[in-house]
């Protein structure tokens, strides 16, 4: 496990999805959220996932999966009503997922 890239893809991904949060926020009002909240918030997510992966130079596609994935037990807060607790969940996972999946530090940084 590289602790070092579980941090940093956590919190990358937690900054990313707050800062896009913030401006979405500000630009749209409150019932299009509750209208398309559900449309909007997975592709937020993949969409900071993408930020992530670019940030942290990692592969796209390997760092998407585990979004996709990382982002399913996010769901049961979601759905248990508990929908701050979503994203901590969710960039626990991803976190988990990047420095699992990417163990050993790319030789060429």
């Amino acid at each position: 496990m590289n602790w070092s890239l579980f941090w940093k893809s956590a919190l990358v991904q937690l900054l990313a999805v707050a800062a896009l949060f913030i401006l979405l926020a500000i630009l749209l009002p409150k019932s299009f959220f509750k209208d398309w909240g559900w449309v909007t918030g997975p592709i937020a997510w993949m969409l900071c996932a993408g930020v992530t992966a670019a940030v942290l130079r990692l592969p796209k596609g390997p760092v998407l999966l585990g979004a996709v994935l990382a982002g399913l037990p996010s769901v049961l807060a979601v759905v248990t009503g508990v929908h701050a607790a979503g994203p901590l969940i969710g960039a626990a996972f991803f976190g988990l997922w990047c420095g699992y999946r990417f163990r050993a530090e790319p030789a060429s940084r």
